[in-house]
């Protein structure tokens, strides 16, 4: 069996190989070989951060959720980084440093997602005594009201400047955030250290809470800690490449149907590894097969979209 996983995980990574190639080389020669890689490597990289934070973000958050159709955009972190950038605009205009300086917007986005994810279910875990149930509904209302707030302000902010919103709230493989990735890598690479120890818990709370517990997991501490990591990290995939609803979806229930196995280190290499080449690979038919006559985050949306009608239909099943 981990023989048969191994080999499919080197299948994704050479496949992934495959489309970075394609992605990094298709259409140059000699004449615009630097400025082609000048701007095509960055959003490699950008692509390869973003599809690996959703894909972690979601099978752990499925995992302490013990529910594989859900994803952290039910928590209304994606709804709570469009009403930052929605307040920025109207508060200090379009014209604001802190959005046309995307170092700084990118940390007062991820801090105030943060700080606001470590209050709210904070609070939520001492008022519902743990109740991760109570949390995801709170977790709705909340991105509903924040979608409702986003959408009163926008409707009073200026025309030109709510074109200038759009842009930097709508998800776009073509727009990528490339300015940020330096501060986006720094932060992911200190992310590891505070879960390291903690990523082996997660196939015993994949068994349940009352379960853990009996196997001497501290299930509130871990918990705390991996929500905090998906507040942190879903900031940064948002910042990078937009709001995706149904990509997380996708890549977690593939990599769970694909590699067959409850072992996370694989569930997350292989995700990752699918987050990657679905972005990577699916950018570079978008630009080059398909010249732009789409984007890519309509495609996953309407995949995803009828994906997620199917695995409910399966589930009733």
């Amino acid at each position: 069996m981990k023989l048969n996983l191994n080999k499919k995980i080197y299948i994704m990574g050479l496949l992934l190989l495959v489309f970075t190639i394609l992605f990094l080389s298709y259409g140059i020669d000699m004449s615009n070989l630097e400025y082609a890689l000048s701007q095509r490597i960055p959003k490699i990289f950008a692509m390869a951060l973003g599809g690996g934070c959703i894909a972690f973000t979601t099978i752990v958050f499925q995992t302490i959720t013990n529910n594989q159709i859900l994803t952290p955009s039910v928590l209304g972190l994606d709804s709570l980084y469009v009403l930052i950038q929605t307040v920025i605009v109207f508060l200090f205009g379009a014209t604001s440093k802190l959005i046309i300086n995307e170092n700084y917007n990118f940390v007062i986005n991820v801090a105030v997602m943060v700080v606001a994810s470590i209050l709210l279910y904070k609070v939520l875990f001492e008022k519902g005594k743990n109740d991760i149930f109570f949390l995801l509904l709170v977790g709705m209302i909340f991105g509903t009201l924040f979608k409702s707030a986003t959408t009163f302000i926008q409707i009073m902010i200026d025309p030109n400047e709510f074109l200038a919103l759009q842009t930097s709230t709508m998800a776009s493989l073509n727009n990528i955030n490339t300015e940020v990735l330096l501060i986006a890598f720094i932060m992911i690479i200190a992310v590891i250290p505070f879960i390291y120890d903690d990523i082996k818990y997660l196939d015993v709370l994949s068994l349940g809470r009352e379960q853990a517990i009996n196997l001497g997991v501290n299930y509130d501490k871990v918990v705390k800690k991996m929500i905090i990591v998906i507040a942190i990290l879903v900031s940064i995939s948002t910042a990078l490449i937009g709001p995706m609803t149904f990509l997380g979806l996708i890549l977690a229930n593939i990599a769970r149907e694909g590699l067959k196995t409850y072992k996370h280190t694989y569930l997350i290499l292989g995700a990752t590894l699918i987050g990657m080449i679905t972005l990577i690979g699916g950018q570079f038919f978008v630009q080059h097969i398909f010249r732009f006559d789409t984007t890519l985050s309509v495609v996953i949306n309407f995949i995803g979209g009828i994906y997620f009608i199917q695995l409910l239909l399966k589930g009733n099943r």
